[in-house]
């Protein structure tokens, strides 16, 4: 595994301070270089726990030492011993997006929108190597610093998926209130299913709730898969016609007919002046609080386990009939 990595024993050259957040197998460590006093974040996965799924983070390995983007974590090096392997990236210490979002004063169309472009402008990058995210959600932009003008970086490459010329993907995976209705409909897919992410993340950042939402998912599933969501008033009232019908562009029940990103950030919501200027944080903060404080969201259920349970359902097939 990792072919090029440094076998010196990473802690004579990083100093390893405290755990930065937790993944499936691996925790991400606060560290310093030694020498220069630069920080990183240092991606520490047990090999004990990754029996099995190396391909997985080889994977991740492989999409991240490909990219150079302004808007994407960088992998800086790699350092390999028998316990652990250690991905060590671009530290970015801004915190999460909906966080974010909380804390500040004020918040527009006009700030959701900037917020959007770069995501376009990133995915856009990796769409153009033929790099497929698959598993864009809120949790996995994180901004560049504390300062107010900081960019926004997307994280978490552990899905991605380069698509061959010609061939569709066809693995079920993902977060299910973010994923797109062919990857539940266990159809193959391809690019597409990015853009139907951005568009569930843009709709969020405009009124503070998800499209799709349920405590049953059989009923979430049907939603997704039908694209059945709302503008509900009073939340969407003040937002502009122009958010709505981009919105919808980037959610559309069919792959073929959503923008692609290219298309996206050339729509006037993104590059001309459609987006609003009124002051929408009061609502969208109350809202992000209330509906993702609790981490009803945040589950980490992988689709693959949800389209078992779907099958279990009787959904596959029957919900499939109503929603073409």
């Amino acid at each position: 595994m990792a072919s090029d990595a440094n076998k010196v024993d990473i802690r004579t050259k990083f100093d390893l301070k405290e755990v930065l957040g937790t993944g499936a197998f691996s925790k991400v460590f606060l560290a310093e270089n030694r020498k220069s006093g630069n920080r990183v974040a240092i991606k520490c996965i047990p090999r004990k726990l990754i029996k099995g799924k190396e391909d997985s983070i080889n994977n991740e390995i492989s999409v991240l030492r490909s990219l150079k983007h302004c808007n994407i974590v960088e992998l800086l090096e790699i350092y390999d011993n028998p316990s652990h392997l250690y991905l060590v990236m671009q530290l970015v210490s801004g915190g999460e997006l909906f966080d974010r979002i909380v804390e500040k004063g004020s918040y527009t169309e006009k700030d959701a929108s900037h917020l959007i472009s770069q995501i376009l402008d990133a995915i856009d990058y990796l769409h153009s190597k033929d790099i497929v995210h698959r598993d864009l959600k809120p949790e996995n932009l994180l901004y560049h610093s504390t300062a107010e003008d900081s960019k926004i970086m997307i994280s978490d490459f552990g899905l991605s998926k380069v698509e061959v010329e010609g061939q569709m993907l066809k693995t079920a995976c993902g977060t299910p209130g973010y994923v797109a209705p062919e990857v539940l409909k266990q159809k193959p897919y391809g690019k597409e299913v990015d853009v139907w992410s951005i568009g569930v993340i843009a709709y969020i950042l405009l009124c503070g709730y998800p499209p799709f939402y349920d405590e049953n998912d059989q009923k979430l599933f049907e939603q997704i898969m039908k694209a059945e969501y709302e503008f509900d008033s009073p939340y969407w009232d003040d937002i502009s016609q122009s958010a709505k019908t981009f919105i919808s562009r980037l959610m559309h029940k069919n792959p073929h007919q959503r923008y692609t990103c290219k298309q996206a950030l050339n729509d006037p919501w993104i590059a001309g002046d459609a987006a609003g200027s009124k002051d929408i944080h009061g609502h969208v903060s109350q809202n992000i609080k209330k509906n993702f404080a609790r981490n009803k969201w945040r589950q980490a259920i992988n689709v693959a386990t949800a389209t078992a349970r779907m099958k279990k359902l009787n959904l596959a097939t029957q919900t499939l009939k109503n929603s073409t």
